[in-house]
């Protein structure tokens, strides 16, 4: 059976090039007689893959000596208190600027641990636009600023990061790292889940800048301190570890396309196709503010939405997969990923035009 166009958001489509090196080293890596989920991660074989691993995503992010690396379990959202848990001291609080379901989230979780506040929001814009940097009430003497820097489920992308000052910034980009530069050094603290640029799910990766640790409240469990695992390279217990592998071979694939550069020069022909078919087309609508707009994850409704299930039926008939929007959305959505391949929205576009002459 010929592989589809998976336009999930996650568990997200990975290059056919790591799968089929995955594929390869499945029973047998590189000699040993077993694979990579077979191995002891206290071996010299597993700490050699991890290590690699991390040096790569050095590499590719320019991330600065003074960052721990952590690759950690639980995936995106238990993130969502390991960061107070860590970062907000008893008697501090922290700002949270909403732009999502998943800054919302965040920002929710974080509350039950301490003063959690809302800076900024665009709830009552229904999700479509990142609060212009004025609006926002930040306190000077926060613990952190929190945000999420690409909203998967609404579309919503920070074009420019903002300025906190001395405020340690925090960023949730499970679903952009690895499409575009970041200056590290602008950050406190990242966090990524990987299913969506960097492997299975299951696998979060944190960066963290070093004077930020160890300062975890004392109600924290030790599996929930950063320092911990910082002090254990991210193995107090046994890591994920063919998670880690096989986002290992996905940094390596990135570097041999030309690093984050390619990878945003991709991002940027894919979306703006898409985008600038939608808002041609008299049929299709997209919500967000074309400034905050992902390149990520584009939404997008029909002119009538009786003729959604019809539309996905289409889809799936000429082999594109996971286009269905949020429960909490509705409509469709196209998540166009790294290794989403061009002819993949080409493949798209097409078909969202043949589509709209029938039944528009």
């Amino acid at each position: 059976m010929a592989r589809v166009f998976n336009f999930s958001a996650g568990p997200a489509a990975l290059p056919e090039e790591v799968l089929k090196q995955a594929a390869e080293e499945m029973l047998d890596w590189h000699g040993t007689g077993m694979s990579v989920m077979e191995m002891s991660h206290r071996g010299q074989d597993f700490i050699g893959i991890a290590e690699e691993a991390e040096r790569d995503l050095r590499e590719l992010l320019a991330i600065p000596s003074n960052y721990k690396v952590l690759f950690l379990q639980g995936g995106g959202s238990l993130q969502f208190a390991m960061v107070p848990l860590n970062l907000l001291a008893k008697g501090r609080s922290a700002d949270y600027v909403v732009t999502g379901e998943w800054s919302r989230k965040a920002a929710t979780e974080a509350q039950r641990y301490g003063d959690a506040k809302v800076a900024a929001s665009s709830e009552a814009e229904h999700y479509t636009r990142v609060p212009d940097f004025a609006q926002w009430r930040l306190n000077r003497d926060a613990a952190y600023v929190h945000i999420c820097t690409n909203e998967t489920i609404h579309g919503v992308e920070y074009q420019q990061m903002p300025e906190t000052g001395a405020v340690p910034l925090v960023a949730d980009m499970s679903s952009h790292i690895l499409s575009r530069p970041v200056d590290v050094s602008r950050f406190g603290l990242i966090y990524a889940g990987a299913q969506k640029n960097i492997g299975p799910a299951g696998l979060v990766i944190v960066i963290a800048r070093e004077d930020l640790i160890g300062h975890a409240r004392p109600e924290t469990p030790s599996m929930l301190d950063y320092k911990i695992h910082a002090d254990a390279q991210s193995m107090p217990n046994t890591p994920a570890t063919y998670s880690i592998y096989i986002a290992g071979l996905v940094f390596k694939w990135i570097k041999r396309q030309g690093g984050i550069a390619a990878m945003e020069r991709n991002a940027v022909a894919r979306s703006r196709m898409l985008y600038d078919f939608i808002d041609g087309s008299g049929f299709y609508r997209n919500p967000v503010r074309p400034a905050d707009r992902s390149r990520m994850n584009v939404p997008f409704t029909l002119a009538d939405t009786r003729l959604d299930a019809e539309f996905l039926k289409g889809a799936e008939a000429r082999g594109m997969v996971q286009l269905k929007g949020h429960r909490t959305v509705g409509g469709m959505r196209a998540s166009i990923y790294n290794a989403m391949p061009m002819a993949g929205v080409e493949t798209l576009v097409q078909y969202m035009r043949e589509f709209a002459v029938k039944k528009g």
